[in-house]
């Protein structure tokens, strides 16, 4: 039982030290860490995050080339001509465009349309899973800045709008899923939206937290 615990101990000792603490997943200056998919137009201006519909007028997306499972997102956003765009977790883009994605939308768009609600977008998916109360809606500053703050942690996600708690869901299919941060830009044209402050931080999976528990036993 004590080599058990002393092992235990180890264990808990590298997964603490390699605990991630909030970092910035967008550096102001460009797209490094990130992937464009489409022909959408992604720019840095004056260190901010702009996506802006092309000539195509087509779904484009922004995802990050490392994958996060669990995690606590936070990031500032500003709706400009429309704004209809998405903030995807778990997600994958790919197929014969290039701009299929998989994967679970949290919502950002025009007021009364549901941000911060979850939409799933996997082909064949079930589209919206939840939507937030409609007073909830008016949380939403559909002329200034924004503050979104996302927690996916096992089968629960969990989203804030100017720090009022818009859903929460705990969703099986959801758990199973494991990809990238993606930001999007619906189709139609006239979309622009800007984006900044875009930190994560990295939370412990299921096997670390079972062992904190074990721990707590001696």
């Amino acid at each position: 039982m004590k080599k058990l615990f002393f092992i235990a101990i180890l264990a808990m000792s590298s997964i603490n030290t390699h605990a991630q603490k909030e970092k910035s997943i967008f550096n102001g200056k460009d797209l490094s860490g990130w992937t464009k998919h489409g022909t959408e137009y992604w720019y840095v201006d004056d260190g901010e995050l702009i996506c802006e519909s092309g000539p195509e007028e087509k779904y484009g997306y922004l995802s990050t080339n490392k994958p996060y499972k669990n995690f606590i997102l936070n990031l500032d956003f500003k709706l400009e001509a429309n704004g209809n765009s998405g903030i995807f977790i778990r997600s994958h883009v790919g197929g014969n465009d290039g701009t299929t994605i998989s994967g679970w939308q949290v919502e950002v768009a025009p007021p009364d349309l549901h941000t911060g609600g979850i939409y799933e977008s996997t082909p064949g998916g079930r589209g919206w899973i939840i939507k937030p109360d409609p007073k909830d809606e008016k949380n939403l500053n559909p002329t200034d800045w924004n503050h979104m703050r996302i927690e996916a942690k096992g089968d629960m996600v969990t989203s804030w709008l100017n720090g009022k708690k818009m859903v929460e869901l705990e969703d099986t299919k959801i758990g199973e899923g494991r990809g990238s941060v993606a930001l999007q830009i619906h189709s139609g044209g006239g979309i622009k939206v800007r984006w900044k402050n875009i930190k994560i931080q990295e939370l412990l999976d299921n096997i670390a937290i079972k062992l904190k528990e074990f721990i707590k036993i001696f």
